[in-house]
């Protein structure tokens, strides 16, 4: 004869085993909508950039596009148009350093700096003329350039390896620009927008490190003959050398290492300025003379 009560225990055990089961397969299947609704934003915030960047017109602010606060998909936004323009023949000859400023990350509610990918058509030679319409909503900032002399692959890195891996500095121009229209931007944004990155411009006089004081450097930049900004090495991140250690083992763990011949922009040394067709800026920085970039009457 069956035992009822056993049999009613076990039928409750497998029932409440089957709400369990059902459970799971109800979180999974969410989880899973989830990461495909995440894939197909990133690709989304991804393509509208994309085509910003073909048409020369500004797009919405895509962070309402990603997770809240999650500068890694921000970065994996900035990779698939990485990886697409390699695909179509351009090249990667550096990188980028925003947020240098303590001031800055915390407008954006953030702690640490950015990066963004410097690309060979990016180059503005010394003493050609700026196409400002390359650049959407352009403006300047003055900054230490680095060339690097070895490859960077470890991540465990120390000062001692990033001074000894710099082959010299220069003063630079950075020519920042926004594909978020208004300049409407928050971390996510600039982040996927590859670290808002436009043009730059490379001065002509290298120096060794030991031939300047990179933390204590001052810098002033004139627009049109106009003071505009001004400021110093240890404006940026107390030291331009030690943000492009930052960077260094930043792009070792991510998988795309510094190499030897790479360009770093370490960032502002001051405020960054808005630049109109017409304008000529010159900044120039304590120890490494003067950069200049003019800008087409548009």
């Amino acid at each position: 004869m069956i035992d009822l009560t056993e049999y009613g225990l076990k039928k409750n055990a497998l029932n409440s085993e089957s709400v369990e089961l059902s459970y799971s397969q109800s979180i999974y299947k969410l989880e899973c909508e989830i990461i495909m609704s995440n894939r197909t934003n990133i690709q989304q915030a991804a393509e509208a950039i994309y085509q910003s960047y073909l048409s020369g017109a500004p797009c919405d602010p895509i962070r309402d596009l990603l997770p809240e606060g999650d500068v890694d998909a921000a970065y994996q936004v900035q990779n698939i148009n990485t990886e697409k323009w390699l695909s179509e023949g351009r090249r990667l000859v550096g990188r980028k350093i925003g947020l240098t400023s303590k001031a800055v990350q915390t407008q954006l509610g953030v702690d640490q700096p950015d990066y963004g990918m410097l690309f060979a058509d990016m180059d503005v030679p010394g003493g050609e003329e700026v196409d400002i319409g390359v650049v959407l909503q352009p403006k300047v900032e003055a900054e230490i350039a680095f060339v690097l002399s070895q490859d960077l692959d470890e991540e465990r890195l120390t000062a001692a390896d990033m001074i000894s891996a710099i082959d010299y500095a220069v003063a630079a121009i950075e020519i920042v620009g926004s594909r978020i229209a208004n300049w409407d931007i928050r971390i996510l944004d600039t982040v996927a927008d590859n670290a808002s990155s436009g043009l730059f411009v490379l001065g002509h006089q290298p120096r060794k490190l030991s031939e300047f004081d990179p933390r204590h450097c001052g810098m002033i930049m004139e627009r049109s003959g106009e003071p505009v900004s001004m400021g110093a090495g240890i404006a940026c991140l107390g030291s331009p050398v030690t943000a492009a250690l930052w960077l260094a083992k930043v792009m070792a763990r991510v998988g795309r290492p510094l190499k030897k011949g790479d360009i770093i922009l370490s960032g502002a040394l001051g405020p960054m300025v808005p630049v109109s067709p017409g304008d000529v800026v010159e900044a120039r920085i304590e120890g490494l003379g003067s950069v200049h970039a003019a800008f087409g009457a548009g």
